[in-house]
């Protein structure tokens, strides 16, 4: 079966969990371990300070150049910095203190935002330093984020991963929709320096929670200490392949059925709407992955996450073929709602998966394919997105690369049998 109770922290007194507990966010791993939480609350206030100085880069470069291909580029150089150096950063995580590497490169984004604010309190605006600080906060990123991630498992036991990965993703999702609002606002009102400046202030919670851990080495068993190489984590996850299908998974939907590049046409042909509607458009998924992380109790309660995740990933892409279907603005924004809300869901199962079934000594450089396959294959879906709507219409491209999610993730499915019946009580790679 799908759903077993897991042992709950706290409990009525017939031994039941809470119907709180089982229908809103888990917040036992808040509540029992103050690493965690330290760590979580600090990533949530730089997560949002990030999300601000995204936006008011973007906005800056548009200001100097007046060229979106200009802001497009921004992207560009946020994106080849991730997945180079996500591989590069797990291999370190997996060899050095998580701690340090997590607090350096921490405090490198901190500098790299502190040069922003800088720049633009003396009135030094030139796109090729935008450009450049942009690049570096991405080595920086694909440092940190790994050795944050690998952490984790250390911190909490296995049967709280699933609702603090509900509350990571809650953390991203909040950042994604609140930052660029507070952004665009701060922006406006008092200038681009505010913006970063506050990023920097905002940084310091992140900061004080890595210093605040323990060391965190990597487990390594009783031999010699080796440096941990790419290759050797890429050939670890060739001879595990239930976390293979964790990646096949993601890209069956992130690559088949992403119609995030269509939503200015769609936009305009289907709703006849303007630049508002396209924003309406790009929040409808995060705001539903937010209530699926403020709704997510019951995670805590399912054991077959292999057969989550592929029921997630099948749910996302009959969401995206049914958004291809309406032409009614509320009906396509619930089903872009209810896709992000499945997405959470599949990544909560991925995200667990690969902190409970992966060695210590791996955690990092597994932790460096995820960032890559989460920062390129949302790119080459808009690509391949935007190429189908040219060749045939946006209707055909969103309803067809749903049903091609669909089709895929069912044949990943069939094709590895053994993936469905994945149990979180005994975690098998």
């Amino acid at each position: 079966m799908l759903y077993c109770r897991v042992p709950p922290t706290t409990t009525s007194e017939k031994g039941e969990i809470p119907l709180r507990s089982r229908i809103f966010a888990d917040l036992t791993p808040l509540r029992t371990s103050p690493d965690y939480r330290r760590l979580w609350c600090g990533n949530t206030i730089s997560w949002m300070g990030q999300q601000m100085t995204a936006l008011a880069v973007s906005l800056q470069v548009y200001a100097i150049t007046h060229s979106t291909f200009s802001v497009g580029l921004v992207g560009l150089c946020s994106l080849v910095p991730l997945v180079i150096f996500g591989l590069y950063g797990g291999a370190i995580a997996d060899t050095v203190d998580r701690r340090k590497l997590g607090l350096y490169s921490a405090l490198g984004a901190t500098v790299m935002s502190l040069a922003l604010a800088a720049a633009a309190l003396a009135g030094y605006h030139r796109v090729w330093l935008l450009y450049t600080v942009v690049a570096c906060q991405a080595v920086c990123f694909a440092m940190n984020s790994p050795a944050r991630s690998s952490m984790i498992p250390r911190l909490l036991p296995t049967e709280q991963l699933p609702a603090a990965n509900a509350l990571n993703s809650l953390t991203g999702n909040l950042g994604l929709m609140g930052g660029p609002m507070l952004g665009g606002v701060i922006v406006g009102l008092w200038g681009y320096q505010t913006a970063y400046l506050i990023d920097v202030v905002a940084f310091s919670g992140s900061l004080y929670a890595m210093w605040r851990l323990p060391s965190m080495r990597p487990d390594q068993g009783e031999g010699p200490r080796r440096r941990a190489s790419v290759l050797d984590g890429l050939r670890f996850l060739a001879t595990r392949p239930n976390l293979r299908m964790t990646f096949f998974s993601d890209l069956a939907a992130m690559v088949l059925a992403q119609p995030r590049a269509l939503f200015p046409a769609v936009a305009a042909l289907w709703f006849g709407g303007d630049a508002k509607t396209v924003g309406l458009l790009v929040a409808a998924p995060a705001a539903g992955a937010v209530l699926g992380g403020l709704f997510s109790g019951w995670l805590g309660g399912i054991r077959r996450h292999g057969l989550a995740i592929l029921i997630a990933v099948a749910s996302w892409g009959a969401a995206i073929a049914c958004f291809g279907l309406s032409r009614q603005l509320w009906l396509g924004l619930f089903f872009l709602a209810v896709a992000g809300c499945a997405d959470t869901v599949s990544m909560v199962f991925r995200s667990t998966m690969l902190q409970a079934a992966t060695p210590d000594a791996m955690r990092g450089r597994l932790q460096g394919v995820f960032i890559v396959v989460v920062a390129g294959g949302p790119r080459l879906g808009d690509f391949l997105a935007g190429s189908a709507a040219d060749l045939t219409s946006p209707a055909t491209a969103i309803i067809g690369g749903g049903l091609a999610c669909i089709l895929t993730v069912t044949a990943l499915g069939l094709g590895r049998r053994a993936f469905a019946r994945y149990d979180a009580r005994d975690p098998q790679p």
